[in-house]
């Protein structure tokens, strides 16, 4: 990973604020995938899928303990991300489903 070293603090933060318009672009990205996957289950159960839930948690975590980075605050956001993209991958199921 390469990491810019600053001169001073504005310069880091503006180097924070890029960092944070990638996470977006890449929370949507992943969003846009999962919105694709509801077109190939056949039911709610099969997007609650808990086992897959499962493995995305832990290699998240692993690859934050590889990255040294707290694989606790990982599994936290990865929680709040999967519940939130479940409940958007429901809503494509139901929309593609009623045409």
């Amino acid at each position: 990973m390469n990491i810019k070293k600053c001169n001073g603090l504005e310069e880091a933060r503006a180097e924070i604020d890029k960092v944070d318009e990638e996470i977006i672009k890449l929370i949507a990205k992943r969003n846009n995938y999962i919105k694709q996957i509801a077109h190939f289950k056949d039911s709610i159960d099969e997007i609650k899928a808990e086992d897959r839930i499962s493995d995305v948690i832990s290699r998240a975590r692993e690859q934050a303990i590889s990255l040294e980075l707290s694989p606790n605050l990982i599994n936290d956001l990865y929680v709040r991300m999967i519940d939130a993209m479940v409940e958007s991958e429901v809503a494509e199921y139901k929309n593609a489903k009623t045409f």
